[in-house]
């Protein structure tokens, strides 16, 4: 064996044990990898199944939740289908219950209203029997059972607390016919209290000098108010006030024989006057210097149209103690006083709060500038029919805290005085200014800071629209408006009423007069201002269906619909039907309103206190007997134009509405003179002519209507002149 052989046959058996090993490791490992291929082909196959399956699942499971959102909403569907059937009956069933309740509402006040007409009737019948009955001493059965009801319900068992809370709204003429009812009655009438304010103004046509003189003299310490306003007396009767220790209010305004010598003893004898006004008499320099030596405490005085007085009588005020406590100053119609005048003024009251000077052309910058040097407290400024004032007068007022401002007819003002209203005035509340055509929607921007304004009275600025309008409500001054007056703000359209009912959620009182471009669009608008008490859509194009839905309103008791051509009996009726709560209606220059309107006014609206039928020639006295049967606490009627009325609807006035204090009878050409000097005598205030209506009226003596179009339309702008209302707030026509 040699080495080589040993080395080859070690070789060889080494390459055949590896070879053998090989095969034997190949075998092993080819077994191995075909079980894990098939280990992971099982489990392939397995998860290819899970994954159809998955797959199939969800399909099936995104099916079942369609199906069940299907069902949910077909469910919820048929139960809003139920909700919405059960709501339509139950509504029906209101609606129905509603209408006949209201079928029955309307049906009890018509019959109330036969059976009280029925009454009224029977009563005028009893009326004119009565003075034959009075020869009979006996009395029915009817008459003992109503005298014992009476005494059952006599107000002198009551405290005198409540008798004198009773007896306070009466006048001086009802107080005077009340003390001759019986004894009772009398000494009710003689409490003290009930002496303190004595207005001797309601009768000064009917109360003689004597027993002014008397009673002055009776209750001479217990008096502290005494209104002489336009009573006609003798300087005796005027000196019989200077009794009167008490006295604090005085007021002798449109008294003619008023003199100074008649000053000059009230003075001597009330040194404690707070209130005295002397508009309109003839006082002169003398008057003005007894006011600084006896009334000290002196504080709110009028000398409005005083004309005889002189710079140098104002120099008085300055005198002794002066009038230092002066707080409210009335000069209107003043033109004798001169800058130097202002300057008196100025030097003498100080203290002074509220100036009103209206009427006075005289009346300039220089004025005014020399007025607030030393009155710097001044918050409120009344300046009507002063047209040279401009805005020099709004720069001199910047040192003032100014609450109230009043401009009427100026053409001089113009935006540059707003631009000072909102740095040096913000406490501005009320802001007058009327006619005045230099102010234009720049304006109003300036005013939408003011926080505290709540009235706004801007009639006859053609030049505001509903740009300016937008930009004032979208400030916070809308928040507290409580009244705006636009009246022949021609620009305006219904985007403004449409803000006005989204911005101001305290509007009381609002006036669009003469907004043409306002529409029943407009009127839907109006209806969503739920604080709204007062509207005035006179001259606007209104119809019978904005006056249906007007009636949605509910709280409405002050509207004016004058001059409104498109409204008619049906509209007045349906308006009348929702406002039991009305007040007071203007329809007047309406000539196609019929008897029909006060027929609904007389079933529906019995609280009316104040209706201007003026221009109406339908309206008869029929109607008007209806009025006065049922409307008892009418005070204010306007029958102007109403042709066919007759004497006989004075009669049925002094019947039924007792409480009238003012009667307009302008071109009533049926009524006597005899009865209007009769009902004068009844009424605070009266106007009355027989003329024929004029040609712009649009129709003759008769109640016609004209033939000649020509004469009607050329008189238009008269007619729009005519029924233009006052520029006043309503808290001026309150006061």
């Amino acid at each position: 064996m040699t080495p080589e052989l040993m080395i080859k046959a070690c070789s060889f058996y080494t390459g055949h044990l590896v070879k053998t090993h090989f095969c034997t490791w190949r075998d092993i490992t080819r077994t191995n990898e075909n079980l894990v291929l098939a280990d992971k082909m099982n489990r392939a196959v397995t998860w290819y199944s899970f994954r159809l399956q998955k797959s199939v699942f969800h399909h099936w499971h995104s099916y079942m939740e369609d199906q069940k959102e299907k069902l949910k909403n077909m469910v919820l569907r048929i139960q809003r289908i139920i909700c919405c059937h059960k709501l339509t009956v139950i509504l029906t069933k209101w609606r129905n219950t509603a209408r006949y309740k209201n079928k029955k509402k309307e049906d009890e006040l018509i019959s109330k209203h036969e059976l009280q007409l029925k009454k009224w009737r029977n009563r005028l019948l009893l009326r004119g029997a009565s003075a034959e009955k009075s020869n009979f001493p006996e009395q029915s059965s009817s008459e003992v059972s109503l005298v014992d009801e009476t005494l059952e319900c006599d107000i002198s068992q009551l405290p005198e607390r409540a008798i004198l809370q009773i007896f306070f709204y009466l006048s001086l003429k009802d107080v005077i016919i009340c003390g001759q009812v019986n004894h009772a009655w009398m000494l009710m009438t003689q409490l003290s209290s009930l002496w303190n304010a004595i207005d001797f103004s309601t009768v000064k046509h009917m109360i003689p000098d004597k027993y002014i003189v008397s009673t002055l003299q009776r209750w001479r310490l217990n008096v502290l108010c005494l209104n002489f306003r336009g009573c006609l007396l003798r300087p005796k009767t005027f000196r019989s006030a200077g009794h009167c220790r008490n006295l604090q209010e005085l007021n002798v305004s449109d008294c003619p024989t008023f003199t100074d010598e008649s000053m000059r003893h009230i003075s001597e004898g009330c040194p404690g006057v707070l209130y005295l006004n002397l508009s309109n008499t003839t006082i002169t320099n003398r008057t003005m210097r007894l006011l600084p030596r006896h009334f000290h405490n002196l504080q709110n005085l009028s000398l409005a149209y005083c004309r005889r007085f002189t710079d140098k009588g104002l120099q008085y005020l300055n005198l002794g103690n002066g009038c230092h406590k002066l707080i409210y100053l009335d000069l209107s119609g003043c033109t004798q006083i001169s800058v130097q005048g202002f300057r008196y003024i100025a030097n003498s009251c100080t203290g002074i709060l509220h100036l009103t000077i209206n009427d006075m052309p005289t009346l300039t910058d220089n004025c005014v500038k020399a007025l607030v040097e030393k009155c710097s407290h001044i918050t409120s400024m009344v300046f009507t029919g002063a047209p040279h004032i401009s805005d020099c007068t709004f720069k001199a007022l910047s040192t003032c805290k100014l609450r109230k401002i009043r401009f009427e007819g100026n053409k001089r003002i113009t935006d540059a005085s707003f631009k000072f209203i909102d740095k040096n005035y913000p406490n501005l509340s009320h802001i007058y200014m009327a006619d005045c055509k230099g102010i234009t929607d720049s304006s109003l921007r300036s005013l939408s800071p003011l926080k505290q304004l709540t009235v706004l009275n801007l009639a006859n600025c053609v030049r505001i629209g509903d740009v300016g309008l937008r930009q004032f409500l979208d400030g916070p001054a809308s928040i507290r408006i409580r009244e705006l007056n636009l009246s022949n703000c021609v620009q305006l359209s219904d985007v403004s009423v449409m803000k006005l009912s989204e911005r101001c959620p305290n509007l009381n009182y609002l006036s669009l007069r003469n907004c043409e471009h306002l529409t029943a669009q407009g009127i839907a608008y109006i209806v969503n201002i739920f604080s709204l008490v007062s509207i005035d859509l006179s001259g606007t194009d209104i119809s019978n269906e904005g006056l249906s839905v007007l009636s949605r309103h509910k709280k409405l008791k002050e509207l004016s619909v004058s001059a409104c051509y498109r409204i008619t009996d049906d509209g007045i009726q349906a308006f009348c039907k929702s406002s039991l709560i009305l007040e007071r209606l203007d329809v007047s220059y309406c000539s196609q309103l019929s008897d029909m309107i006060i027929k609904a006014l007389a079933i529906y609206c019995i609280n009316l206190t104040s209706l201007s039928i003026a221009g109406c020639p339908k309206i008869t006295d029929s109607a008007m007997e209806m009025l006065s049967a049922k409307c008892h606490y009418l005070h204010i009627l306007d029958i102007s134009g109403c042709v066919l009325l007759t004497n006989q609807i004075l009669e049925d006035l002094q019947i039924g509405c007792k409480q009238l204090r003012i009667l307009k009878m302008q071109y009533c050409t049926n009524i006597s003179k005899n009865a209007a000097e009769r009902m004068a005598s009844k009424v605070q205030q009266q106007e009355y002519n027989s003329n024929d209506p004029p040609r712009w009226f649009g129709y003759d003596r008769e109640g016609n209507p004209l033939t000649q179009p020509d004469d009607i339309t050329s008189s238009k702008g008269r007619l729009e002149l005519t029924v233009e209302k006052s520029t006043y707030s309503s808290e001026e026509e309150a006061a």
